[in-house]
């Protein structure tokens, strides 16, 4: 699935790397404990989270995530943008909760692959 589906399917605003909505995405997780991320979340592209702080774009560059979804309408720092901008990542907002969001993504086919939660 592109980014740029994923944008679609939750009507979300692009926040940083609007020119990478092209890019092929093939799995997600929803998580606001970064340590769970790290400790149990295997090849995800795309983490969705209500989390706002510089540690979740750290978290998903550790883990190779090229996209971050913020959930219930949550906007990242100046600092976070900046985070994501030198690291090649798109970071979008939505309106919607994570329970909604993630069941969008899973229901248009993005699947949870390598998760172990």
């Amino acid at each position: 699935m592109k980014i740029s589906q994923i944008q679609e399917l939750l009507e979300a605003e692009v926040v940083c790397g609007g020119d990478q909505l092209d890019r092929e995405v093939a799995s997600a997780c929803g998580s606001d404990m970064m340590s769970d991320v790290l400790a149990y979340v295997k090849d995800q592209a795309v983490l969705l989270t209500g989390l706002v702080n510089p540690q979740v774009v750290r978290t998903a560059e550790m883990m190779d995530m090229v996209c971050i979804v913020f959930v219930r309408s949550k906007s990242p720092t100046l600092e976070m943008i900046t985070l994501a901008q030198e690291h090649g990542m798109v970071l979008l907002k939505t309106s919607k909760r994570m329970y909604e969001a993630c069941g969008k993504l899973y229901a248009a086919g993005l699947g949870a692959k390598g998760a172990t939660v």
